[in-house]
């Protein structure tokens, strides 16, 4: 019988909370837009590996968390404007108390989230006891596979969506 390493630490929980925080804003976003579902429902299944890998402590769900968040919240930074419209729908409901656009409010804690994800992956990485020269090719193989999924998803499922690759290569293209 082989011998888990599931001892949930510190980088652990913030990969578990954070994975799951945005796998719920994935669903309450699909639930809001119904031609998203199935986009969000494949982009849930690389989150849940980095959790399932992650909590294990291994390298590649580290690797696929460190992947697939950072590359969601770059995006969201440079590539589109969802969590600057988040943040001003945030900024309406303090003001008001109301908030105008849930759909958009949702890419503030949806950001953090992964945000979340990107930390304990790093941390948890980093408290490996090997850290083998290889890993930096496999990180550059798993960012790879894993931008590749992302493309593949949205080009079967939302292909308006694929205007974001050139503009995560140059940002500032129209």
């Amino acid at each position: 019988m082989s011998k888990t390493n599931l001892q949930i630490e510190a980088p652990q929980w913030l990969i578990l909370l954070g994975g799951c925080c945005f796998i719920l804003a994935l669903g309450i976003s699909a639930f809001w837009e119904a031609d998203i579902r199935w986009l969000h429902f494949f982009q849930a299944w690389m989150y849940i590996a980095a959790i399932a890998s992650g909590c294990r402590r291994n390298r590649w769900g580290y690797f696929i968390g460190i992947s697939a968040a950072g590359l969601w919240d770059y995006a969201n930074i440079f590539a589109t404007t969802f969590f600057f419209n988040g943040l001003e729908q945030l900024q309406l409901w303090i003001h008001t108390g109301h908030p105008g656009r849930p759909d958009l409010l949702i890419a503030v804690p949806a950001w953090f989230s992964n945000l979340a994800v990107v930390i304990g992956c790093v941390w948890g990485y980093f408290r490996l006891p090997k850290k083998p020269a290889g890993d930096a090719g496999r990180l550059v193989v798993t960012f790879a596979l894993t931008t590749a999924f992302f493309a593949v998803d949205m080009a079967l499922f939302q292909p308006r969506y694929l205007g974001i690759f050139p503009r995560l290569l140059h940002p500032h293209l129209p």
